[in-house]
């Protein structure tokens, strides 16, 4: 895979990450400072490193579940793999700007 290509792919990924919701919150997971990492290896291997905002969230498989299959979905993405964290932990601060806004935190 190309150094373009890889960057193609992980735009891709990061705008199918803005179209996953928590249904608590009208923010996607991407604004809301979800997601510590993308990883895409050369062979379009996919590991997500993600937080909840609460480590105790009612709806953490739905919002895993709703990702990965979206994430599945991407073009040269062969495998994904998510793995949930809580170090560090998720503060209002990982926040976008446009997610504070729409959250009235601004």
């Amino acid at each position: 895979m190309t150094p373009e290509e890889k960057l193609r792919i992980e735009e891709k990924v990061v705008d199918m990450l803005k179209m996953v919701f928590d249904p608590e919150i009208p923010v996607d997971i991407y604004s809301l400072g979800l997601i510590y990492k993308i990883d895409l290896d050369d062979e379009g291997n996919l590991a997500i490193d993600m937080t909840m905002t609460a480590p105790n969230c009612p709806m953490a498989d739905f919002i895993i579940d709703d990702a990965r299959y979206k994430l599945e979905s991407v073009d040269g993405v062969k495998s994904v793999a998510i793995n949930l964290v809580f170090e560090p932990e998720w503060t209002k601060d990982m926040m976008t700007e446009e997610a504070k806004l729409e959250l009235g935190f601004l």
